[in-house]
């Protein structure tokens, strides 16, 4: 077995912004060289410039990018869009090719990249089931012997028999990934398209990756979704601008990400009130993290309380209003949903109005690492959800090292969602029997 599953040298890949260069036939161009006086004559007749072609602006959506993936690695690919996350899985699927550089492969993929990749309309879900078995390279013996499994997985039973075409994209996606996982490859690549299922079927879809990374397979997984990342992705490689700006453990290129302010920030404002979470009834204006001095921070000491913001704009009077903050952790473990209990505005209808909601969250409670703010408001009798701004923030925690902290003299992993400071007594008995 190869040491290597994944190699990628200088890979690089161009594009042009409008129209691309055409690649012409023998016959076209033939057809071309005898127009080309009659073309040049008219040209000049009207006054038009002859010799250059027209120009159109080149992009590099990938730079010289360089790394290596051994077999078993799970690998997560973090950017902001148009960072060159996609265009890195499509070369690496054989789907497009680089203009320069190369990327090695040593294994069979299976790919995951957009809702129906791969996949014949015309061809029912069994049929596709089996097509892409075929391309990557199954037996017949052995897509029958996955493919209940992959049926009862994907929840599409009733209509594995229906047309493609027909299906709904998430119902696509599902086949689709059930397809990609339980095929066996030895190197899965997944792009964000997991966020077209529902909330349970992703999670059901991180586990299945958790126990395809568990067999010794290879994964890599583009998302958005940073608590997904670290919690399946021991590692993680950070575009930028189509070039590898970092790559190392999955926790410190997250956290280098969030500080760069391409990702999710301690801080998110929507100044445009159409573009803003929400309804006609009310809409959110801001989320933010605050330091104990008020200053807006992306990493706060452990030991020190901090605060959680959300600025709302109310439209309509009359409606009980309950806000509610949702913090999550790196692995994505939901450590605690906190709600309004500001007791001057608890089952009190609000009247309209600009709003500003904090919650204060103690030293000494939280974990190290990054957490991430959901921020959502439900207006209450009847009950209506107004908005759910998901991981609409992130913050690192930050231990201390000067033994006056949780973590005390410990250097080590400390594990735990949260990290209070208890008291502890001790009693001592110098001769064993109680004396003192």
């Amino acid at each position: 077995m190869s040491s290597i599953s994944i190699r990628v040298e200088g890979l690089s890949k161009q594009y042009y912004i409008g129209r691309s260069p055409k690649f012409s036939t023998i016959r076209e161009k033939i057809v071309d060289n005898f127009k080309a006086p009659f073309r040049r004559a008219g040209n000049l007749m009207r006054g038009q410039a002859t010799g250059a072609a027209e120009l159109h602006e080149a992009i590099w959506a990938l730079k010289d990018v360089c790394f290596e993936i051994k077999p078993g690695e799970s690998v997560g690919i973090i950017g902001r869009n148009g960072a060159g996350k996609s265009t890195l899985l499509k070369i690496l699927s054989r789907i497009t090719q680089p203009t320069a550089g190369y990327a090695d492969i040593y294994g069979r993929v299976g790919a995951l990249l957009e809702v129906g990749t791969g996949f014949h309309p015309e061809l029912t879900g069994r049929e596709n089931v089996y097509l892409n078995g075929s391309i990557l390279g199954m037996a017949r013996t052995e897509i029958d012997r996955k493919f209940d499994e992959i049926v009862d997985f994907s929840e599409v039973e009733k209509f594995i028999d229906t047309p493609i075409k027909h299906y709904s994209s998430g119902m696509t996606v599902r086949l689709a990934f059930a397809v990609a996982a339980h095929l066996e490859p030895e190197i899965l690549v997944i792009d964000e398209v997991l966020s077209v299922g529902d909330a349970a079927f992703q999670k059901k879809c991180l586990n299945k990756m958790e126990d395809v990374e568990q067999s010794g397979r290879t994964i890599l997984f583009v998302s958005h979704n940073m608590p997904a990342v670290t919690r399946l992705c021991s590692r993680a490689i950070f575009l930028q601008q189509g070039q590898l700006l970092m790559d190392g453990p999955s926790a410190e290129v997250v956290g280098a990400y969030l500080n760069s302010g391409l990702g999710t920030t301690a801080a998110r404002e929507w100044n445009e009130l159409k573009q803003a979470p929400g309804d006609d009834v009310v809409r959110l204006r801001a989320v933010r993290v605050r330091a104990e001095d008020g200053e807006v921070k992306e990493a706060v000491d452990i030991r020190k309380p901090v605060r959680l913001e959300m600025e709302y704009d109310l439209f309509e009077s009359g409606f009980k209003q309950m806000p509610y903050f949702i913090v999550l952790n790196q692995e994505g473990t939901t450590v605690f949903t906190s709600i309004d209990t500001d007791p001057e505005w608890r089952q009190k209808p609000r009247p309209a109005g600009h709003y500003t909601s904090t919650a204060w969250i103690p030293g000494n409670y939280l974990a190290e690492g990054t957490h991430f703010v959901s921020a959502a408001l439900r207006s209450q009798d009847p009950m209506i959800r107004r908005f759910h701004e998901r991981e609409a923030i992130a913050f690192h925690v930050v231990d201390s090292t000067e033994g006056d902290s949780v973590r005390v003299d410990h250097g080590g992993h400390l594990g735990g969602v949260v990290r209070p400071f208890l008291k502890w007594e001790t009693e001592y008995h110098a001769n064993g029997n109680g004396a003192r």
